[in-house]
């Protein structure tokens, strides 16, 4: 079984680094951009930012003076590995018992 980088649940558990992980799928933004956004102070959000950047989940590019902050698509697929042993799991589960059904009816 994978094991992703626990920095990426950190950064998922948070139902605020959520939304702004959906804002970012949108187009890639500033902090004072993602900040607009929330009911929060900057640093507030730039913590958040930091989070998600930590998890690989968003990319930061300097341009200029600015942060910019955008969607890591290939920072999901350890998460997403991880998360496909369980759909294994449970298909097996499910087809086994179904299996089971299906012998005890044709009895």
């Amino acid at each position: 079984m994978i094991h992703p980088d626990q920095s990426a649940f950190r950064a998922l558990a948070d139902p605020t680094r959520r939304k702004i992980l959906r804002l970012l799928m949108d187009r890639d933004r500033t902090i004072a951009e993602v900040a607009e956004r929330f009911d929060m102070t900057r640093p507030a959000v730039k913590k958040h930012l930091s989070v998600l950047e930590e998890g690989d989940l968003i990319t930061v590019t300097a341009r200029g003076r600015e942060r910019v902050n955008a969607l890591n698509p290939q920072g999901f697929q350890p998460v997403l590995d991880w998360l496909s042993f369980f759909d294994r799991f449970w298909d097996d589960r499910l087809s086994a018992l179904r299996s089971a059904i299906e012998k005890d009816q044709s009895r």
